[in-house]
């Protein structure tokens, strides 16, 4: 197999952390949903978020969505809360995968981003993350109109990179997106944690030079 000249990682999960417990819970506690049907309300924002990370349904109407799939009502002011406390809960970023982007950059690789995220969340990462800056390539859902797994989402982003997709190593932390880069002839790293990343980049050992 040979070795990647670009990589691709996806951004919640990855660089960024997963949705926290915390986070979880004021969103919860936003959406002032009854004991008896969290289940109904987390199933309903789920279900919804493909057309919100598509960016077919703006903030407000994903969250008057939601509410209609879950039998109540939330007001403009209760939908502002839930947008924020929604973003707030995806917030947290992995420092030790800034580091190895970094590494990465500096070793010369072409850097991508393929992310499902929805528009107000895309919004605030661009405006308070520089390091998005060393992506060469940013495939934000919002703005691209594919999600992944569908391969709309990969072809835009060997297109985008302008790689041979065996070239390119895709990086996510769900098996589902890591099956369907592969299907797209990309190689794919299912994503575990940064060492475990690192280690699977790290150049090959060099071939000894035999001095006259």
């Amino acid at each position: 197999m040979s070795a990647p000249t670009a990589v691709v990682l996806d951004l919640f999960g990855v660089i960024a952390c997963a949705q926290s417990p915390a986070g979880r819970a004021e969103i919860l506690a936003a959406a002032g949903v009854p004991a008896g049907r969290v289940e109904e309300f987390w199933r309903a924002y789920w279900e919804l978020r493909p057309s919100y990370d598509r960016g077919r349904l703006s903030g407000p109407d994903y969250w008057r969505s939601v509410a209609g799939a879950a039998d109540t009502t939330f007001t403009r002011a209760r939908i502002a809360e839930l947008i924020a406390a929604d973003c707030g809960s995806w917030r947290a970023v992995d420092s030790r995968m800034l580091d190895l982007l970094e590494v990465l950059a500096r070793r010369g690789l072409t850097l991508g981003l393929l992310s499902n995220i929805p528009p107000e969340l895309a919004e605030e990462f661009l405006r308070r993350h520089a390091w998005l800056g060393r992506f060469a390539v940013l495939g934000l859902s919002c703005r691209i109109g594919h999600v992944k797994p569908e391969p709309a989402a990969f072809d835009w982003c060997i297109k985008a990179l302008g790689v041979e997709p065996a070239r390119i190593l895709f990086v996510d932390d769900c098996e589902e997106n890591v099956r369907a880069a592969r299907a797209c002839g990309m190689q794919a790293h299912l994503f575990t944690d940064a060492a475990t990343l690192a280690q699977s980049l790290a150049p090959g050992p060099r071939t000894a030079r035999h001095r006259p």
